[in-house]
């Protein structure tokens, strides 16, 4: 199904959209917390976890949605999840989201499956995360056959892992967007998942680059689902990641209405092709995001 009729079949959209940004900007609640992807820092992070959260803070970043948890070891950054999160909370610091390996589990057994699931909620559980994130699948899983699993076993994933008190969502990337006879993967995962179990990350830089919708769209189609977003921009001439602020999105235009989405958290995240160091681009982005763009998301 192509853009326009799936968008027809979803239903008119939205009377937001006839406003600008701005006018509805001051309606919404200032209490998001500023977060950061720590893939973008993971080298960091795996030599010196401490230090670079401690670099980080003193950036600003308040919040992170994580990356690298180990299930078998139940630890993060080589750290067992109990010592990580004492880390935290010293630091005054949380994560509200993580990033789990579950492409690996995409053909596997339910057993085999829901152990792996088991394993994620306590790694979490021990962080007080909000969310369990599944985050891509890798280029050989990349049919609509295997969306069509991937979309039941989201279904069966966020189940459990709502019933354990935590939320689930899907993060996309440029290719669940990509043309296979008139179909594709992202709009599959919008008609067969069900929107109580399976929230979304909204990746706005893969949207912008990849896909025939903007933010808006998209949130017009599944409004209150949108629960998380990553924030990154895009070169004008490679169209690699790159800086906040270096680049041809223009967030002050984009950005869909939070309360819409049913945003409650958002992370920065650059993932390659810095200027200088990782650590350098992520105190640049979040100086230019203060400075242009967290009153869109703010108010």
């Amino acid at each position: 199904m192509n853009r326009r009729h799936f968008m027809g079949a979803m239903g008119a959209l939205g009377a937001s959209s006839l406003f600008p940004y701005p006018a509805f900007a001051t309606n919404l609640a200032p209490n998001y917390k500023l977060g950061l992807q720590l893939y973008t820092i993971n080298n960091e992070m795996i030599k010196d976890p401490v230090n670079s959260l401690k670099a980080v803070k003193e950036m600003g970043y308040e919040d992170f949605e994580i990356f690298g948890f180990d299930a078998e070891k139940n630890t993060f950054y080589g750290i067992n999840a109990d010592e990580f999160n004492a880390i935290l909370n010293d630091l005054d610091l949380t994560v509200s989201s993580g990033h789990f390996g579950f492409s690996t589990y995409l053909n596997a057994s339910e057993d085999v499956l829901m152990r792996f699931v088991d394993q994620c909620i306590v790694g979490a559980q021990k962080l007080n995360m909000k969310y369990i994130t599944w985050p891509w699948i890798a280029p050989e899983q990349r049919t609509i056959d295997n969306f069509k699993l991937m979309s039941k076993r989201l279904n069966v994933i966020g189940e459990r892992i709502n019933k354990s008190g935590l939320g689930f969502a899907y993060h996309n990337h440029g290719f669940e967007f990509e043309d296979h006879n008139g179909e594709n993967g992202f709009d599959l995962i919008l008609k067969e998942t069900d929107p109580d179990l399976v929230k979304l990350e909204m990746d706005m830089y893969w949207v912008m680059r990849s896909s025939n919708y903007t933010p808006k769209e998209l949130v017009e189609l599944q409004p209150k689902r949108f629960v998380l977003w990553h924030i990154k921009d895009m070169d004008k001439i490679t169209k690699d990641y790159t800086e906040l602020g270096n680049g041809s999105i223009d967030y002050t235009k984009i950005l869909p209405d939070p309360t819409e989405a049913g945003l409650e958290y958002y992370y920065l995240e650059q993932g390659g092709n810095f200027a200088h160091s990782p650590m350098q681009s992520v105190k640049d982005s979040i100086i230019y995001f203060k400075k242009h763009v967290q009153q869109y998301v703010y108010g």
